[in-house]
């Protein structure tokens, strides 16, 4: 990041010494020696602090930075992504395969750990639905798109969004089926 290189080139154009940045800033010396060597980067409070102390532009200090900003955070979404994608498809599949054995060898009261089951899967797919609507994921081909670190063009985010509509109706009826055929296969096995 250039953040590091524009905070000493402007530092130096003032002629003060790292230490008097710091306490300018309110931050240690070797912190504002890691920002310069790239080691750490400065949170918002402290480049909003630095762009006033050193005289410069927001733009200024972090030129080239915010396209790097924007992968790093791309990254870090589909990071979670995936981990809580991973963890509800666990958990979805646990509660349906649950569901009959719990209440097969604990009565009724089998339904406490399953629902309490239940309600960790619907957590996690409120956390993988917030990621999708504040990335504007949607469809299939939108999300492997976005795990990829790659955008869809206009034309083809056009013909996603006319799916959409389409591929929620699928996906419902489809789980609700499968889940069903799960369930009742398993009161099946488990009466015999």
């Amino acid at each position: 990041m250039e953040v590091g290189s524009q905070i000493k080139k402007y530092r130096g154009n003032l002629g003060i010494s790292q230490e008097e940045l710091a306490e300018k800033v309110f931050v240690s010396r070797q912190t504002v020696s890691n920002w310069e060597t790239g080691k750490s980067y400065p949170d918002i409070h402290s480049v909003l602090l630095l762009s006033a102390v050193l005289n410069v532009s927001l733009d200024q200090l972090i030129k080239g930075d915010v396209e790097i900003m924007k992968q790093e955070i791309q990254k870090t979404e589909i990071g979670k992504l995936n981990k809580y994608g991973g963890i509800y498809a666990v958990c979805l599949i646990l509660s349906v395969v649950s569901f009959v054995p719990l209440v097969k060898l604990m009565g009724w009261y089998g339904l406490i750990p399953w629902c309490a089951l239940y309600g960790i899967t619907i957590w996690f797919s409120l956390r993988v639905t917030r990621i999708k609507r504040d990335n504007q994921l949607r469809t299939y081909k939108e999300i492997v798109a976005f795990t990829e670190e790659k955008r869809l063009d206009e034309m083809e985010r056009q013909q996603e969004i006319g799916k959409r509509h389409y591929q929620a109706a699928a996906y419902l009826l489809a789980s609700a089926a499968i889940a069903f055929v799960v369930v009742y296969l398993m009161a099946k096995l488990l009466s015999l």
